[in-house]
This record gives structure tokens, sequence and C-alpha cells, in this order.
């Protein structure tokens, strides 16, 4: 699975680079540091990150409230304030943007990594089954919109071998060895696919049953991939194929 890209929005650049080497440390990618409000901007329109660290004091007029809104309107992500106030002031207006973690200065690398973790797995996991206030993907008749950046990319439901889930990635694997990695649960993508030709098979996949060639005890056989049989799942997998032991 791809690590996650972490933004970095800080006008202290001596703490940019500290929070920097920590997300390298804690195996992140990053993209900034920006210094302001319309670095912030330029940032998520252009590297897409999947989760921002956001300082509330920024250099110009506008500061981390001004970003925080914008995330809000127009690039849905989870973000985490960081801020070298606590008082109740800041933190009054802080909740009025909801940001996913509220981090104060100074701050250890296991208190920025929880953070992150937290942060990033409660708003993959935010939304019903089937809806998405951000869509992850959006399900038309026979085929599926997967989000990449600020775009939807048409899949058409025919070309999926098999669902994969990692943690809070689902990788779609397509005919001709081709993958897309979306941020979403296994759950809730099979749910907005909503066909009958998607069977669960194991805790961690689901398939596409007009692409197996083979089945056998413990394993599938696709069109050039196996994948598992998990044994809660093999009765129901076994009986929807019409398959007597």
């Amino acid at each position: 699975m791809s690590a996650l890209k972490i933004g970095v929005v800080e006008d202290e650049l001596v703490i940019a680079r500290t929070i920097i080497g920590t997300l390298h440390e804690l195996g992140y990618t990053h993209c900034g540091p920006a210094i302001n409000y319309t670095e912030a901007i330029d940032l998520l329109e252009h590297q897409k990150p999947d989760l921002l660290l956001l300082d509330i004091q920024l250099a110009g007029k506008k500061d981390g409230f001004d970003v925080a809104q914008q995330l809000n309107e127009r690039y849905p992500m989870p973000f985490i304030f960081l801020t070298a106030n606590s008082d109740a002031e800041t933190i009054d207006q802080a909740k009025k943007v909801k940001p996913h973690a509220y981090i104060v200065k100074p701050f250890t690398k296991e208190e920025l990594f929880a953070a992150i973790e937290i942060a990033f797995s409660n708003f993959a996991n935010s939304f019903p089954a089937g809806k998405t206030a951000a869509p992850t993907a959006l399900h038309d008749k026979d085929h599926l919109f997967v989000k990449d950046g600020h775009t939807y990319k048409k899949i058409y439901l025919h070309e999926i071998l098999y669902l994969e889930s990692d943690a809070n990635y689902v990788s779609v694997h397509l005919q001709l060895q081709k993958k897309v990695m979306i941020r979403t649960t296994i759950n809730a993508l099979i749910e907005q696919i909503n066909s009958k030709n998607f069977l669960r098979v194991h805790r961690s996949y689901s398939v596409n049953i007009e692409k197996i060639v083979h089945v056998h005890p413990s394993e599938i056989v696709l069109q050039g991939a196996t994948v598992p049989i998990g044994k809660l799942y093999r009765e129901e997998l076994f009986k929807a194929l019409g398959i007597r032991e």
C-alpha cells in the first residue's frame, strides 16, 4: 500500500523542517511546506495530499482557519491543527471548522503519529456505507466513478477482477494486470457497487464471480490472479456458484 501523503502548512521553516523529518522517520511521504494561505491552496490543488498538518498562525492576513474553511468546502480531507495556543478562545474558534485532531506545540513523534493515524482512520470510516460527503466512489449502472485527486475516473464493472482491502484503502484489480487504489473500506465499496456479481470470499477480498476460472479448496483462480478463500465465506461462495462438495 502506498504511504500516506501528508501536506505541511507551517510558516516557521525550522519547525516545518523538523515536522518533515519526523514524517520521513514515520514512513510517510510529504508535500510542502506552504507558509501562507495562497501557498496552502496551491499545495491542495496541485500536490493533492491525503491529510494536512495545518498551523493556525500563518504568514499574511489569512490564517489556518481560512484554509480549514476551504478544506471543508472544496478539498474534503482530514486535517490536523498545529498550534502553540491552547487557550479557550482559540479552541472554540477551531471547533467551528471541525479539525480531525488538534496538536499543541511542542509535540513528540509518537503524538504526531497517533494523531495522523486516528484522524485518517476516522475520516475514512466516517461515512455510512453507500454515502460519502467527499465521494471516494460513485456508482451508476454498469460502471464506477473512482476518485483520483480532484477528478473521477470511470471503471466499468465488467473490467474488475477483484477488490483487495488493506486498512483504509481498497485496491481495485482490473483486467490486463491493472490496479487502482482508492481510499475507502471494502464494505463501503461493495455497497456502492451493489452488484450480485461481486461476492465476499475472504475478510480482505471480494471477487467478480464472472471472472472465476478455477475454484480450489482454499483459493480461487481468476484471470491471471489467485485469491484466498476464507473459511467463513466458503459455504456461501460454493452455494452461489452451484458447487456441491
